[in-house]
């Protein structure tokens, strides 16, 4: 008889209410192995991979690639391998009572209806922790009970210190791994696929890095290393019927006076950020303070550059981060009645990705040159167009920058991302006229908007924000 177990929709930080399912990697009645990537799940920012704990296979998935369900939803049904009828599936189905909790990365990625009876075991020698330990009290607690020596244990909290996970996962006996086949190593930067692809792959001598992945970002998919494998002119008994692929939702085309479009409903993170902007033009009065600065001598400077060069988005976040410094009164947040003045520049940095707009952050700018600034932003773009950036790097910043410059948008004005209390907005360099000492010369010109949160923020501190910030970058070696 199968073991049934409920998938529900996992909570990753405190904040998360809810998810999107964007892809299901497995199919119904489709056996997986441990580690196998199982969905696909979107949230405000990033989209996270759940994998299986366990064996096993879903004898019933409900939830529809491309909709949102709340934390702790029902999403499929779990069997360890098992058969099971319709009837006991159903009767799951409807016993079962969502959590609003959900599951964490920690957790074993489902949430069972009942706890089993306890079984009766041999109860570890209680322990004395050594005075002088870096523990936590809820740690020294279940070390005492589990007859766990703490001397050996690293802790993984701040400071070194051990927490109540360190000493459980020493208590925890290892699992002897089964091995199900050599798998050839995966370095960093390698082929982006998912663990079935890389097993079938190696077992049929597939190259992986000649298939275009199905999937999201260019996964390669089973079904990608599957057509790629020499087609049989006749069915073998042996061979094993593949599972139909699951129809995937197609947009809603809806006829309007004889005219046609497509109806796609938001991802999650363009609803965010639909709710964020929203709030933040209804709610706080920005006002702009504009300004032309002669970029000639910046790009001359990073022209002259030997080896890879920084771009020119890498030298305004170094020289934001100084102008900050010298004008504190902009680097700021604004929570209720409270004013956070940032004794550090932590630059925002909008970064454009195909699910939306998403704000890195490089931390702590004023302290870095703009070669380390050049070097963070590469990793962290790279991260936030693969959907990979960690809640902690983009949460957060005292100043948020803006640069279409790339797309050729001479000047705009942006919309502050709160609770910040200002943003700056970068357009493209082109040939202006200025005066040059007396005499008329034409030299590429940036066109500067920044938003400031009038709540905060006064016309004067904005106006030498933009004087402190066009001084360095006309006269680049200050960078």
């Amino acid at each position: 008889m199968a073991k049934l177990t409920p998938f529900t929709m996992p909570k990753w930080g405190i904040e998360m209410a809810e998810g999107t399912i964007a892809e299901w990697m497995v199919g119904e009645n489709e056996p997986f192995v441990r580690g196998t990537v199982l969905t696909l799940i979107e949230t405000d920012k990033i989209t996270n991979e759940v994998e299986a704990e366990r064996d096993g296979r879903f004898v019933r998935i409900m939830a529809e690639p491309g909709q949102t369900y709340p934390v702790g939803a029902l999403l499929a049904v779990l069997s360890d391998g098992g058969e099971a009828t319709a009837e006991e599936v159903d009767a799951l189905i409807s016993g079962f009572t969502p959590s609003e909790s959900g599951f964490g990365p920690d957790d074993d990625g489902v949430a069972s209806p009942a706890p089993a009876p306890p079984r009766e075991e041999a109860a570890p020698a209680r322990v004395t922790v050594p005075e002088g330990i870096a523990i936590t009290p809820k740690a020294r607690e279940e070390a005492e009970r589990l007859g766990v020596d703490v001397t050996v244990i690293s802790g993984s909290g701040r400071g070194g210190k051990i927490s109540a996970q360190d000493v459980h996962q020493v208590a925890r006996p290892e699992a002897n791994p089964e091995l199900v086949g050599v798998l050839p190593p995966t370095p960093e930067g390698d082929v982006f696929a998912t663990p079935v692809a890389r097993r079938i792959a190696a077992n049929e001598g597939v190259d992986l890095s000649s298939l275009a992945g199905s999937g999201p970002r260019g996964r390669v998919r089973k079904a990608d290393v599957l057509a790629a494998l020499p087609k049989q002119d006749t069915p073998t008994a042996e061979a094993a019927p593949q599972p139909a692929p699951r129809p995937q939702p197609q947009p809603q085309v809806v006829s309007v006076s004889g005219d046609r479009f497509d109806v796609a409903p938001m991802s999650s993170m363009r609803r965010t950020i639909a709710r964020r902007l929203s709030e933040s033009k209804q709610q706080i009065p920005h006002f702009y303070v504009r300004r032309r600065v002669r970029a000639d001598r910046l790009l001359a400077m990073r022209a002259g550059v030997e080896g890879e060069r920084p771009s020119v988005n890498d030298y305004l976040i170094r020289a934001c981060a100084l102008a900050l410094m010298e004008v504190p009164a902009v680097n700021i947040q604004v929570h209720g009645n409270d004013i956070h003045r940032y004794a550090a520049s932590d630059i925002s940095v909008a970064v454009a990705t195909e699910r939306g707009l998403v704000t890195p952050i490089v931390f702590n700018a004023d302290d870095m040159t703009v070669a380390q600034i050049g070097t963070a932003m590469k990793g962290l773009a790279q991260k936030a167009r693969s959907g990979k950036l960690r809640p902690e790097e983009f949460t957060g910043g005292s100043f948020s920058l803006s640069n279409l410059g790339g797309f050729g948008v001479e000047q705009f004005d942006a919309i502050i991302n709160p609770p910040q209390g200002a943003i700056l907005a970068v357009g493209t360099a082109r040939p202006e006229p200025i005066d040059d000492a007396g005499a008329i010369r034409i030299v590429p010109v940036l066109n500067l908007s920044l938003s400031c949160d009038h709540r905060a923020i006064d016309g004067a501190d904005g106006g030498r924000f933009m004087a402190a910030l066009a001084n360095l970058i006309e006269q680049p070696h200050l960078l």
